[in-house]
């Protein structure tokens, strides 16, 4: 494909997806439809859709229209790109610009629109980053790095770096935690590296494994992964004790592939269903990394932005807060709970957790910590919290 057949490909996707499809299951489509579409091309058009997700705001703006032209348009002028070469109309590629198109678009308002955030979320955003939220937004504009930890189980940080180089994929340490490193070279070889095979490296945000090296974690104790999703955390915390992990999420079908994973690892985990979670408590520790707006990862998923409502957001911290009383019912005296979210909000972080404390006197905070995107990682929060009576 051409690079102008490219664009409009990803036009006709994001048409897709501001009609209301889910942005994996529009590329997917159009995978399915486009069998002449090679691997290059494919992740050539993911690129540009996920790239045009991500600023929709400030790119509709530049671009004069909230569709998948309006943003290809506003994207190409963001990148200071020569529009005319692009849009012509010959072999597959997107019409040439009207008059009207070449007329419209402007530079985007300063605040929500520039830093491409929904206006009812504006205040909310700013008052959790503060003086940083515009700084955060324009680092959310752009794509997430990738993030691998070594897995102690297998090897170490810096032998994990040395073999992920012999077969092409430079990393360097990342300073979030001692398992954290960032690719800087050969990120679509990963997959396909020894290292990887052989379990001594996983895909996972640095500051998703900096919850997981921060708990309080020590051999002998009974753990939980409450809300283990694909069970990155839980392989995090196997790797840091010998022992068994358990975990357990009210999906169950998100765990399906966690067994696999943890063999690969060599890790010891055993699979929770949720009605026999209660007959296993007390427990010494529960990680719950609760249901959240997914904030600090819309980079990843940045369709997830745009999809969140003000009464989306309520409804998640009514399931925070009632995560978070469940799980404190499962743990003995002197035991801990470990809340955490991918989420940089406020409303879902030190709300949920002061609101906690109050209703209950017979727990106490230890430990509280934040990751931002501007920390070079995902944004993430975690609150450890001991039950003293």
């Amino acid at each position: 494909m051409t690079p102008a057949a490219r664009i409009q490909a990803a036009i006709e996707i994001l048409d897709d997806i501001l009609g209301g499809r889910p942005a994996e299951q529009a590329l997917t489509s159009w995978a399915r439809r486009s069998r002449y579409a090679g691997s290059k091309d494919r992740a050539a058009i993911r690129d540009h859709v996920f790239d045009a997700l991500r600023a929709r705001r400030s790119l509709a703006a530049r671009g004069g229209a909230v569709t998948g032209r309006g943003l290809m348009i506003g994207l190409l002028r963001a990148q200071g790109q020569e529009i005319s070469s692009f849009f012509t109309g010959d072999r597959h590629a997107p019409d040439a610009l009207s008059e009207a198109e070449q007329a419209a678009g402007r530079n985007p308002e300063p605040g929500a629109e520039a830093s491409d955030i929904p206006d009812w979320l504006w205040p909310e955003f700013t008052a959790s980053l503060g003086e940083s939220a515009e700084a955060a937004g324009r680092i959310m504009q752009r794509r997430a790095p990738l993030h691998l930890r070594a897995n102690l189980l297998k090897t170490d940080r810096q032998t994990a770096i040395s073999l992920l180089a012999e077969d092409g994929v430079v990393a360097q340490p990342h300073p979030a935690c001692a398992t954290a490193m960032e690719v800087v070279e050969g990120a679509r070889k990963v997959a396909q590296t020894r290292a990887y095979q052989q379990g001594m490296v996983e895909l996972q945000d640095a500051a998703s494994q900096a919850i997981a090296e921060r708990v309080p974690l020590r051999s002998g104790l009974r753990v939980l992964d409450f809300c283990a999703g694909g069970g990155g955390k839980t392989l995090a915390l196997a790797a840091r004790v010998r022992g068994e992990i358990l975990a357990h999420d009210a999906a169950p079908q998100r765990m399906r592939d966690l067994p696999a994973r943890a063999t690969r690892a060599g890790a010891q985990v055993r699979l929770v269903a949720t009605d026999v979670v209660e007959r296993e408590a007390p427990f010494d520790l529960i990680l719950a990394d609760v249901p959240c707006s997914g904030s600090g990862s819309w980079r990843r998923a940045p369709d997830g932005k745009w999809l969140l409502t003000p009464e989306r957001l309520l409804e998640l911290t009514r399931i925070q807060s009632a995560i978070l009383r469940t799980v404190s019912g499962l743990v003995a005296t002197g035991g801990q709970v470990a809340y955490a979210t991918c989420s940089m909000l406020r409303v879902e972080n030190n709300n949920i957790v002061e609101q906690f404390l109050s209703e209950n006197p017979g727990w106490k905070q230890d430990d509280r910590a934040q990751w931002t995107v501007l920390d070079g990682t995902d944004g993430f929060f975690l609150s450890v919290l001991t039950r003293v009576a």
